[in-house]
């Protein structure tokens, strides 16, 4: 056995251990942590079904094993935003589960009893993934009957809502959402039942089959590749390493409240405004810098730092407006409009001052310094920029100056660029 194959095997048989152990600690965890652990569960089942449809096709196809096997990224900043989304996609497994070009290459393979499992699971899965994809389909719209109860129309009693024209079933989607002729009530449709119990049957038992896929394929290959003896669990990477760390993964924050008082919503607008002045920075700072040429890097960064504040706010949020009731609550966000009008009103004048133009560069350096008591103090001359070159002409005569670099946004200071220039500002001690 080579040691990518037998590397991949012990990877593969860790995220086994760790799907396993993920689908037991759901039904030990404390109840709190109960969603964040079949985030877990779901994702690890995953990355298990991905990890062995890869290195499944890997071995029928003759090809190396892949360095590292397919895994969850748990997003590090955004694990609430995470576990929703792994709860509510079941951790991806739907687009995981081996489609039928998957299956017809394991059945034009040579026979094989371990294969022929695999294949057996395979199946499973995919009417999995067809209860998925028609369990909905078995609902429709229906018109209830005014004599009858609520559960007698449900076992039947009622009229099927009109479809929309060129939809004749009436479990199609857009019948669903957009009923007909008065439809107020939703029902599995009338002599359908037992299809949607076995079609919700094989729904739900996804990650069951998922499981024994895996585990059908991992002895497939110990056989085939291993000689029959199986290596030690390997490293166990994505959502598997979270389980039992539920509380580290996603701690137990405070949650936004569902409807905002007059407090908590001026600190969130307090904490909206500074994240809008902030945002401003980058396109300020390039248009005094003449940097506008580069408006996409611009608008880039300032979007990076408007998404960035927004999770920011999203995140922390929650717990700034709820440390205390009443008009507590609004000292966040008093804070936040102090230092958000703050940085709206600075950031203007500070970037004048670094990325000044030669006229005011000209004033701060000479005109109102070593050159206030001259002929070229300030009023007092005439100025002019041509090809990155301030020429400066004293109004009552006198030497004319050559300055540069004469650019808009520089930061580079001006300079005598002719000896008359610096016999000028010799004299003047500049």
């Amino acid at each position: 056995m080579s040691n990518g194959w037998h590397r991949a095997i012990a990877e593969l048989s860790a995220q086994g251990d760790a799907a396993r152990a993920a689908a037991q600690r759901v039904r030990d965890v404390p109840s709190g942590q109960r969603t964040t652990a079949a985030a877990i569960s779901y994702a690890a089942a995953t990355d298990y079904l991905r990890s062995a449809n890869t290195l499944l096709h890997t071995h029928l196809t003759g090809r190396r094993p892949p360095r590292r096997l397919p895994a969850a990224r748990v997003w590090p900043c955004l694990r609430d935003v995470w576990k929703d989304r792994a709860l509510e996609r079941r951790g991806g497994v739907w687009r995981a589960v081996p489609r039928a070009a998957a299956l017809a290459r394991m059945r034009s393979a040579p026979s094989d009893p371990l294969l022929t499992s695999v294949i057996d699971q395979a199946e499973a899965l995919q009417a999995s993934l067809r209860g998925e994809r028609q369990v909905e389909r078995l609902y429709e719209s229906y018109i209830p009957d005014q004599t009858g109860s609520p559960a007698v129309n449900l076992l039947g009693a009622g009229r099927t809502a009109p479809t929309l024209p060129g939809f004749p079933d009436p479990g199609h989607p857009l019948n669903r959402a957009f009923p007909r002729a008065g439809a107020t009530g939703m029902r599995i449709q009338p002599g359908r039942e037992a299809e949607f119990n076995h079609l919700s049957t094989d729904r739900f038992a996804v990650r069951a089959r998922a499981l024994v896929f895996g585990d059908a394929v991992l002895a497939l290959l110990v056989a085939h590749r291993a000689g029959g003896v199986p290596p030690e669990p390997g490293r166990v990477r994505g959502a598997g390493r979270w389980v039992g760390r539920e509380e580290q993964l996603v701690p137990d924050r405070a949650k936004w409240p569902a409807k905002f008082n007059g407090y908590q919503g001026a600190t969130v607008a307090g904490l909206g405004w500074l994240v809008l002045a902030c945002a401003g920075l980058p396109l300020t700072f390039g248009q005094r810098a003449d940097l506008f040429s580069h408006y996409t890097l611009l608008f880039l960064a300032a979007g990076l730092i408007a998404c960035t504040g927004t999770a920011l706010v999203y995140r922390h949020g929650p717990k700034l407006i709820n440390t205390a009731p009443g008009p507590h609550a609004l000292v966040p966000g008093i804070i936040a409009a102090v230092i958000a009008f703050t940085v709206w009103q600075g950031q203007g004048p500070v970037a004048n001052y670094y990325f000044a133009g030669p006229y005011d560069r000209y004033d701060r350096q000479y005109a109102n310094g070593c050159l206030a008591a001259s002929p070229y103090r300030h009023n007092a001359v005439q100025a002019t920029v041509d090809d990155g070159v301030l020429t400066v002409t004293p109004v009552k005569g006198g030497t004319t100056l050559h300055l540069g670099p004469a650019k808009r946004g520089s930061t580079h200071p001006l300079r005598p660029l002719d000896r008359a220039t610096r016999a000028v500002l010799d004299k003047s001690g500049c």
